[in-house]
């Protein structure tokens, strides 16, 4: 059995093409918005890693692992962004709020090699 990856972005179209490219790999289940994402969260609790993107309208990805993490702190959270390390997800990535940070555009063996080591 794949395990389940939830991605979460504001974009349809990066919805879409990321469970695409994933989806060999991993049961991809994709979520919106922040909001959408903590009912996802809560309704399947066979979620092992969380992938968001950090920019996005409402609650941004720092904000969505927050709140997730009370709900689900043994989740994998990571986040994804086409702008720069910011400081504000270097002190989460160093509190252990984060557990990777990746670029966008993102490169999906990095994704894959950091997700399947730790399985």
């Amino acid at each position: 059995m794949k395990p389940k990856l939830l991605y979460v972005d504001d974009e349809v179209m990066n919805l879409h093409l990321f469970r695409e490219m994933f989806r060999k790999d991993f049961d991809v289940l994709i979520a919106s918005s922040g909001e959408e994402a903590l009912e996802e969260l809560e309704e399947s609790k066979e979620i092992k890693y969380v992938i968001t993107d950090m920019r996005m309208p409402e609650m941004n990805g720092l904000e969505l692992i927050s709140k997730a993490k009370k709900v689900r702190p043994e989740v994998v959270y990571c986040l994804l962004t086409g702008y720069d390390l910011t400081k504000e997800i270097e002190n989460a990535i160093e509190a252990k709020q984060v557990a990777r940070y990746f670029a966008k555009p993102f490169d999906p063996t990095e994704i894959r090699t950091f997700l399947s080591a730790g399985q």
